[in-house]
């Protein structure tokens, strides 16, 4: 079933919604039936009440990591390399720190997010061409955070060496292959990747805490990780070029929804990685996706292959998880009749376990997760570490028990349940999942 557009509807619905979670500005583009909708509210910077419009960039984070993946695999289809190729075969010089991994870590690894390496590590390497190159030789101590292959944790800093993988193959630096592989053949007119390029349009600042952020951007070796900013429209376009093999770009586009593991916390994104993709299933309808989240800026890329529905929004502020789901709900139900999953919340009853066996310490590059018990609760401390320590908040949350394995807090302030779930690995070393990362217990 699908309904018409009702845009009226929808531009005053977007202020509403925007209103309601305190975002200041934000753009949606979707579409349907063949045609993009494009809707905007609110303001680009607080302090200057540019008002947002459908044309403006906002940085869409690491959805930049598809539009990577997608890079790669024009590289396999043009037979520079496989997915299996291992990663040192291209990279002769590539490092880490553990020597087994450099030698097997493949490419599907990187694209899949399950090389275990150790995945936070923001480094600033300067504004040149070689920025990429410098932070892939920085990476020679970077430690694992799991075994390689052995569970899925995001890393950034794997799609940053899959980014040096494409500037090798093209012999140009990723920002330019990004252009001449994807936004070009596309027609995408409002997607860039430098913020001296940004400028010439009307672009969002972040926002914490309601004021504009401290800093504008990331580090441009972040590039191949999270640094595309794109109208919504643009990113639209980019989603139905991987609906089928007749718009032009990829010959086999289906090979990135192919489930490469399993998500210990399926709470948050959905169930399954694919090669960039995030991959669920809404009531038998597969879905594929991705979010991102950069320094106050936010946004979130629904695709549903099925239908050739596609749906992507963008906000510089507030409560932006509540926020996104809200309007994802609203519209697939409008649009499709169909029904977006609830996100977890607190059990009905009270569900009692042992919380003792959850405590103590652990840490990953980035974080250090300190988890407490106390008269049979359970309490979580996040402590930001490394380069962007004084770009994150803490955080601190009572958690409640939704079974022996998972729970859910709310920090104040904050609409939204936040998902924590305890596992471990076949070595049986224990880990928690948390915002996609996973992490092991060092104390």
């Amino acid at each position: 079933m699908t309904a018409a557009v009702d845009p009226g509807r929808w531009h005053a619905r977007l202020a509403e919604l925007a209103t309601e979670y305190e975002v200041p500005g934000t753009s949606l583009a979707f579409l349907h039936e063949g045609e993009i909708h494009e809707f905007a509210a609110g303001v680009l910077n607080v302090a200057t009440g540019v008002p947002a419009t459908t044309d403006s960039l906002f940085q869409i984070g690491s959805i930049t990591k598809v539009w990577t993946a997608t890079q790669i695999m024009l590289l396999v289809e043009r037979g520079e390399l496989t997915l299996d190729t291992p990663v040192s075969r291209v990279l002769p010089e590539f490092k880490v720190a553990d020597p087994e991994v450099t030698e097997a870590v493949t490419i599907r690894h990187l694209l899949s997010h399950t090389s275990g390496l150790d995945g936070d590590l923001f480094l600033d390497t300067g504004r040149g061409d070689d920025c990429v190159e410098r932070y892939v030789a920085a990476c020679a101590d970077l430690p694992q955070n799991h075994p390689l292959g052995a569970t899925q944790s995001y890393c950034n800093s794997g799609f940053i060496v899959a980014g040096r993988v494409v500037e090798r193959l093209t012999g140009t630096v990723w920002d330019a292959a990004l252009r001449e592989q994807i936004i070009e053949p596309l027609g995408l007119t409002h997607t860039w990747t430098l913020p001296e390029d940004v400028l010439r349009f009307r672009a969002a600042m972040g926002h914490m805490d309601g004021a504009p952020a401290p800093m504008w951007g990331l580090m441009r070796s972040c590039g191949p990780a999270g640094l595309v900013s794109a109208r919504a429209a643009d990113v639209v376009a980019f989603a139905r070029a991987h609906f089928a093999a007749d718009t032009g770009l990829l010959t086999r586009p289906r090979a990135l929804w192919e489930p490469q593991v399993d998500i210990p916390n399926p709470h948050t994104m959905g169930r399954q990685w694919g090669i960039g993709w995030i991959l669920d299933e809404w009531q038998g309808h597969r879905v594929i996706s991705h979010g991102g989240n950069t320094i106050g800026q936010a946004a979130m890329l629904w695709a549903i292959p099925d239908t050739a529905t596609a749906v992507c929004v963008l906000a510089n502020g507030g409560h932006t998880a509540a926020f996104q789901h809200a309007l994802a709900t609203e519209l697939f139900g409008e649009l499709l009749g169909l029904a977006v999953p609830p996100k977890l919340g607190p059990p009905a009853e009270p569900y009692e376990t042992d919380v003792e066996r959850h405590a103590g310490v652990y840490e990953r590059t980035g974080a250090r997760l300190q988890l407490t018990a106390r008269d049979g609760r359970l309490t979580l401390h996040v402590e930001p570490t490394g380069a962007l320590a004084d770009r994150q908040p803490r955080l601190d949350v009572d958690l409640v028990a939704v079974d022996d394995a998972t729970f859910v807090g709310r920090p104040d302030g904050r609409p939204d349940w936040l998902p924590v779930v305890f596992y471990r690995l076949p070595d049986g070393t224990p880990y928690i999942h948390l915002g996609v990362r996973a992490t092991p217990k060092v104390a």
